[in-house]
């Protein structure tokens, strides 16, 4: 069974600074095609889930308009571990971060399917 888990979440004061982490892990698994972080504001009724950084198999990130030079994802692709290293945080940063990934699995046969953590909360306060 395929699991996506968070972690690294918490609470940081306005400029700090938090580095998450997505553990994808489960049989099957050939490859990471897509990685993507998303983020949910928390009590904010309609509020969409937005994209915060997505990155394929071997290419370079992108990023939402709003991270502005101040998020890094990463990849290790030999310990299926995705990162999102996050600076300068602002309080409209605070959020429910996701972990999101497409993943070529073989059961028996391949297909590509796509995954979601639980999340993980990032509270940005002073």
């Amino acid at each position: 069974q395929v699991q996506l888990v968070e972690s690294g979440g918490g609470t940081v004061q306005p400029g700090g600074s938090l580095r998450l982490s997505c553990t994808v892990s489960g049989k099957n698994i050939i490859n990471i095609n897509t990685a993507s972080w998303y983020r949910q504001a928390p009590g904010i009724p309609g509020k969409q889930r937005e994209l915060v950084a997505r990155c394929p198999s071997g290419g370079v990130a992108n990023y939402g308009d709003f991270v502005k030079g101040r998020f890094t994802m990463s990849r290790d692709n030999g310990k299926n571990m995705v990162y999102l290293q996050m600076n300068d945080l602002k309080p409209e940063d605070t959020a429910v971060y996701y972990c999101h990934a497409n993943l070529l699995i073989e059961q028996p046969i391949r297909m590509d399917l796509d995954y979601w953590g639980k999340g993980t909360l990032v509270t940005v306060s002073s």
